[in-house]
């Protein structure tokens, strides 16, 4: 790994883990903390989900290296890719207090979504597709194969019902390798957003899917936005529910919180 290399040539006293189970890397992670040493993630944004929910229950640091398909937590806090700048953050940088978002016991850092996204997300995972191709492709396979959907979203005890292609909760504001889904969210204001792209033409996600790099979609009038810190998303069938580009279940009813301040990360 080039980073360990640059970071090893500058003094730093490191040790890489190969991991092969979730479990084995949160054992790894839950040590390191506990023997007082950075954490650092090297991969995806689900690698990435994964060790921050044991850095944010151990009160540790997490360092990022950005290396997975989407990288949408490192897009979103402006993380560089290259290994010299990478190493450097890593040696001098400061810690960033970011909160994250609690979801049936598990911890997210970006964002969590039901609908037309989360059934894109698993075709996703299964395609050989590079990033920028993989992404858009899906959407439009899972928008084809659809059906309507009503949902009833309460945000801080406001509900409301509306008939949506997907509902996103978003800490961060970045998913699906680069769209900006939710422009307004700030991973450190202990609020989260909601983005409901409601019932539309099918012609019309598209359009809608591409502003989205821009994160004009929300100007929309069939696009509604929400914040909040307790968010809870009802639908009238059972829902796929996605998180950080991994899969967190299939439920009726899905309940998210925000830990303000929960995660500290290298990040300034």
């Amino acid at each position: 790994m080039p980073v360990a290399h640059l970071l090893r040539a500058a003094g730093a006293r490191i040790r890489v883990e190969y991991t092969q189970t979730a479990e084995q890397a949160r054992q790894c992670a839950t040590a390191a903390v506990h023997g007082g040493e950075v954490v650092v993630a090297a991969g995806g944004d689900g690698t990435i989900r994964l060790l921050a929910g044991v850095v944010a229950d151990t009160d540790g640091l997490l360092g990022v290296v950005p290396a997975g398909r989407g990288n949408d937590f490192a897009r979103q806090l402006g993380l560089p890719h290259s290994p010299d700048a990478v190493a450097d953050l890593l040696l001098h940088g400061r810690p960033r207090h970011l909160d994250v978002l609690s979801v049936a016991g598990r911890t997210i850092v970006g964002s969590v979504y039901v609908g037309v996204d989360a059934a894109a997300n698993e075709l996703a995972n299964r395609s050989r597709l590079p990033a920028p191709l993989v992404y858009p492709t899906a959407g439009l396979r899972a928008l084809l194969r659809w059906p309507r959907t009503r949902y009833t979203i309460t945000v801080d005890g406001r509900t409301e019902q509306t008939y949506a292609y997907t509902v996103v909760v978003a800490n961060c504001g970045y998913y699906g390798g680069g769209l900006h889904v939710a422009p307004a969210a700030q991973p450190d204001d202990g609020t989260m957003d909601v983005v409901v792209i409601g019932h539309a033409p099918k012609l019309l996600f598209p359009i809608a899917l591409r502003q989205m790099r821009t994160g004009r979609h929300v100007e929309r009038r069939h696009v509604f936005s929400y914040r909040g810190t307790s968010v809870t998303v009802c639908a009238d069938r059972p829902m796929t529910v996605y998180g950080d580009g991994d899969p967190v279940g299939r439920t009726a009813e899905l309940h998210v919180e925000v830990r303000p301040r929960a995660l500290r990360v290298i990040a300034g």
